[in-house]
């Protein structure tokens, strides 16, 4: 079987990011039960190695606007944004972007390079535009000129490049070798286990993941995630926050068929579709995408009983990736026309602010209290997790303010409660004996790689 694909979790063109051996996304031939990864003893390490890939396509060009969108206006107010600066900015957090690369921005001044697992060039290059879409909703300091602002503007970031559109494995050496098969994309799912062990080691507080390997349920094993389940928990457990993209739905490289969306969904055995990492609820935040202007559950966003929170993903503004720009962008090229910065990995950078936010605020809290004052003032899931948006829309303001208590240990078991005839539980399992060699594994190629080199990159001309 062929390595799985990971796939930006942005409704463009430029969605689909292949492994070393890409595969297309799998559809589900029925509802069947999932079942647990199994846990790997060893690690691909051709991901973990950077260097290897070599680009085939131009350098995406956003599309520039001179003032924010007013889907991202609202979302100012939807998430009370004014307010929340009084009490925190996420002053003295490091978050990690693992994604394709931030571009330096003037309104991005704490950007550290940390690491290449694409070129092994530099992190601090983004052909793609998407982490620097996804940092600048995170991160952007104010300009009173435009009005645009993350929601962190005082976090400090770490770029690990570890995937992108714009490149492929290489080609054969000689005229002998066979020829490969040329996907969309570069970056594997054992590749983003080592980038999260790298931002580990590099000191983030949290980790922000906008990208997503989908599969059919029925065929779940073809992940092989068990070490990147191992790294996740690795993070948990060094009091690290991880938080994750829930994936799109889309017929030209996202997550192909939706989940159920009724209360169902919560029972593992209809889920048709299955993501890494989002499916281990256990270890990180997963992140579903509502409309910006009225927080409805946006049809794109994968559903599934390890969502734990949403946050709007429509039609947003963010920070221009081309080297030297000032500017704001609304939008990457499409076929006809532009493609809108819509998606769960824009959801997903709203939500790493909100956790930076309260990590910054309540430096006393460990990773999962953090994450349990996430979903606990979470708003609009009704009785119960909702398979869209989990426990609900997160709330920046009541996260830094709501007094918490804690009558039972909380787990993410509400999202387990399925009964024994649903199937089994795919998420903790994933560090047993063959997870933790795993682990073992990756961190000694990581020790392994060389240095992440620091400095800004020059533009490639593309």
């Amino acid at each position: 079987m062929s390595r799985p694909v990971l796939t930006h979790v942005v409704v463009s063109a430029f969605a689909t990011l292949c492994g070393a051996a890409p595969i297309a996304m799998m559809t589900a031939a029925s509802a069947a039960a999932v079942h647990p990864p199994a846990a790997a003893s060893t690690l691909p390490g051709e991901a973990a190695t950077p260097g290897r890939a070599e680009q085939r396509t131009r350098c995406a060009v956003p599309v520039v606007v001179a003032h924010p969108t007013a889907a991202t206006r609202s979302v100012r107010a939807l998430l009370d944004v004014d307010r929340v600066h009084r009490l925190s900015t996420g002053a003295g957090q490091r978050v990690a972007v693992i994604d394709t690369g931030v571009t330096p921005h003037p309104r991005l001044p704490r950007v550290e390079d940390g690491g290449d697992f694409v070129t092994g060039v530099s992190g601090l290059t983004d052909c793609d535009a998407h982490g620097t879409l996804v940092a600048g909703l995170i991160a952007a300091r104010a300009d009173a000129a435009d009005g645009f602002v993350g929601l962190a503007p005082d976090v400090s970031l770490i770029s690990i490049r570890q995937s992108s559109t714009a490149f492929s494995p290489p080609r054969p050496t000689t005229d002998d070798e066979p020829t490969a098969t040329v996907g969309s994309g570069y970056g594997s799912v054992a590749g983003l286990a080592a980038a999260v062990m790298r931002a580990v080691r590099l000191g983030a507080t949290v980790i922000n993941i906008s990208e997503a390997a989908c599969s059919a349920a029925a065929s779940s094993a073809s992940l092989a995630d068990a070490g990147l389940g191992a790294a996740l928990r690795h993070a948990v457990d060094r009091n690290v926050v991880v938080v994750a993209a829930a994936g799109n739905v889309s017929g030209d490289g996202g997550c192909r068929e939706q989940n159920p969306a009724g209360g169902r969904a919560q029972q593992w055995a209809s889920v048709r579709t299955v993501a890494t990492p989002a499916w281990f609820s256990d270890y990180v935040l997963t992140v579903g995408s509502v409309d910006s202007n009225d927080g409805t559950p946006s049809a794109f966003s994968l559903a599934g009983p390890w969502v734990s929170v949403a946050a709007p993903g429509t039609g947003l503004t963010s920070l221009d990736s081309r080297p030297g720009s000032t500017g704001l962008v609304s939008g990457l090229p499409g076929t006809d026309s532009p493609v809108p910065i819509s998606g769960t990995s824009f959801a997903t950078a709203y939500v790493s602010a909100t956790v930076a936010l309260v990590r910054a605020r309540y430096p006393q809290l460990d990773a999962r209290a953090v994450m349990r004052r996430i979903t606990a003032t979470a708003t609009g899931a009704g009785d119960g997790p909702d398979p869209r948006i989990g426990y609900g829309i997160i709330d920046p303001l009541a996260a830094l303010t709501a007094q918490i208590i804690v009558t039972e240990k909380p787990t993410s078991a509400r999202f387990r409660s399925a009964p024994r005839e649903s199937g089994p539980n795919p998420l903790p399992m994933v560090v047993s004996t063959g997870g933790a060699l795993a682990l073992v594994v990756l961190l000694t190629v990581i020790a392994a790689t060389t240095r992440p080199r620091l400095g800004r990159p020059a533009d490639d001309g593309l």
